[in-house]
């Protein structure tokens, strides 16, 4: 195959030619800043308002709970961060999970550094939290949950419902992180019981640089950037109007094509880890089998190094990646896998391949055929392989 194969949806997704058509006269026509007074800028508040609209739409919310962030980093950052503030007299006790996105376990190692006590809840061997340790862990000083919707990593989906019906329950707001979900998955804030949730647009074919944190009306959440009066006071900064128009042009082509796309995803990689599980020995398939995203596979082969799978896999022109596209330059293993309980050798040979629609059956045989050809050179390679075989 002479072009390249982009399996690597997660890390970011190619902007669609109708989202880049929607943007571009916002970047020279319509250039009006949506906060002034005149004619020529109200039509990019429009535009603002438009696609604040769209994405209120598609999660059930209504259109005065989306503010627009920078990306899916900020609007998690802001949840933790303004929620510790606002919530202060109440407690300072915020319970996650072991596998959230750096986003949150950053955040949340900042905010431990700052007198706020963090619970990081366990999760089983598929990378799914478990509810009844989350329960205990509350306390009368728990002032947020916070758990992501689906993995970044393994795919694995939350029973975000029933999450939400624990932090109801126990009058405390719930966010999820759902930055790998919205777009690809059905939400409805109001069915699930969300009170927050961060997205971000290039994770669903839209530009880079820009999200949104949906709040519920009634949660107590302060500013995380002060300025000017922006998103109705609670997000300074001239909005990203180009962006924002990008966003909701995104999110309007992903609500009209989610059956569809999915649907042919969920074929894709189910005939990936048919043919690699059948044809590559002493390979598994991490999370859960069912409740994952729908274009998400995560492998570990024993006896290999990922990195050197990756590399080799680039040279075929296959793009791939070992885990988080935020962690990328580090040698440790991924935080995820270690949790759902696998050990550091078999941690260390994990491969990501996320998937999109526009990818064939031709470039999943074709990638298949090369990680067969890949890994079995790889272990031959290997002193643990050799001694693996000897001893059998």
């Amino acid at each position: 195959m002479e072009n390249k194969i982009y399996l690597d949806n997660a890390a970011t997704t190619k902007t669609r030619p109708e989202v880049v058509e929607a943007m571009l006269p916002y970047f020279t026509e319509l250039y009006g800043n949506p906060s002034s007074v005149y004619e020529f800028a109200n039509q990019n508040k429009k535009a603002v308002d438009e696609a604040r609209k769209i994405i209120a739409n598609a999660l059930g919310a209504d259109i005065s709970e989306i503010y627009f962030t920078a990306g899916g980093s900020e609007s998690d950052n802001w949840a933790l961060k303004a929620a510790v503030d606002a919530y202060a007299d109440k407690g300072n006790h915020i319970i996650t999970s072991k596998i959230e996105h750096h986003a949150i376990l950053h955040t949340c190692e900042y905010l431990e550094k700052h007198g706020v006590e963090v619970t990081y809840v366990d999760v089983d061997e598929n990378g799914i939290i478990k509810l009844d340790q989350l329960e205990k862990a509350i306390r009368p000083t728990t002032i947020l949950i916070s758990v992501m919707f689906a993995n970044n990593e393994i795919g694995t989906i939350q029973p975000i419902k029933e999450i939400g019906e624990i932090a109801k329950k126990h009058k405390i707001p719930f966010h999820t992180d759902a930055v790998q979900a919205f777009g690809h998955l059905d939400i409805n804030v109001n069915d699930l019981g969300i009170d927050m949730l961060s997205a971000s647009a290039h994770k669903l074919n839209g530009p880079k640089g820009i999200g949104f944190l949906y709040i519920r009306k009634g949660i107590k959440i302060r500013s995380l950037i002060h300025g000017g009066g922006q998103e109705r006071q609670r997000r300074a900064g001239t909005e990203n109007v180009p962006g924002i128009v990008g966003f909701g042009k995104a999110v309007e082509l992903a609500m009209a094509t989610m059956k569809e796309r999915t649907e042919k995803e969920i074929k894709l990689r189910n005939l990936l880890m048919k043919r690699v599980l059948e044809e590559v020995p002493f390979v598994r398939v991490n999370g859960d089998k069912v409740k994952r995203l729908p274009n998400n596979v995560n492998f570990s082969f024993q006896f290999i190094e990922g990195e050197s799978l990756l590399i080799m896999l680039d040279m075929n022109r296959i793009c791939a990646s070992s885990g988080s596209a935020c962690t990328s330059g580090s040698l440790d293993p991924s935080h995820v896998l270690l949790a759902i309980g696998l050990p550091h050798e078999i941690a260390h040979g994990s491969l990501r391949l996320t998937l999109s629609e526009e990818n064939t059956e031709e470039e999943i045989n074709y990638t298949v055929d090369k990680i067969k050809e890949i890994v079995d050179k790889l272990r031959k390679m290997s002193p643990l392989y050799e001694d693996f075989i000897k001893k059998r």
